[in-house]
């Protein structure tokens, strides 16, 4: 069965679209999974910005307990002055009455 110049056009007309179908198809399929991955990048962006929020607070949080570590220090400070000065109260009337009794009284 020879082949004429017509049919062996036709052949290769059908083969060359067979060929741009299937290149059509791999484009569409490669498009459709560039934009699936490009929606997963972007949830992926979105809850990497979340943790690196979420993380700033712990690292604030390290900060204050650092100060509250200082503040603490000077309170101590603080109530051990206030200690001294509630035992020289509570002594002060003892001492009034002495400092009281040793001066000689101008009777008279």
């Amino acid at each position: 069965m020879p082949m004429d110049v017509v049919s062996l056009w036709w052949l290769t007309l059908a083969i060359a679209l067979v060929i741009v179908l299937v290149v059509a198809a791999l484009l569409i399929a490669i498009a459709v999974a560039a934009n699936r991955i490009d929606r997963h990048a972007a949830a992926i962006w979105a809850a990497g910005k979340d943790i690196a929020t979420n993380t700033v607070q712990i690292w604030q949080l390290q900060k204050t307990n650092a100060t509250a570590g200082q503040i603490l220090s000077v309170a101590q400070s603080i109530a051990a002055g206030a200690a001294s000065i509630d035992g020289r109260l509570a002594r002060l009337p003892e001492a009034l009455e002495s400092v009281g009794s040793a001066q000689p009284r101008g009777d008279g």
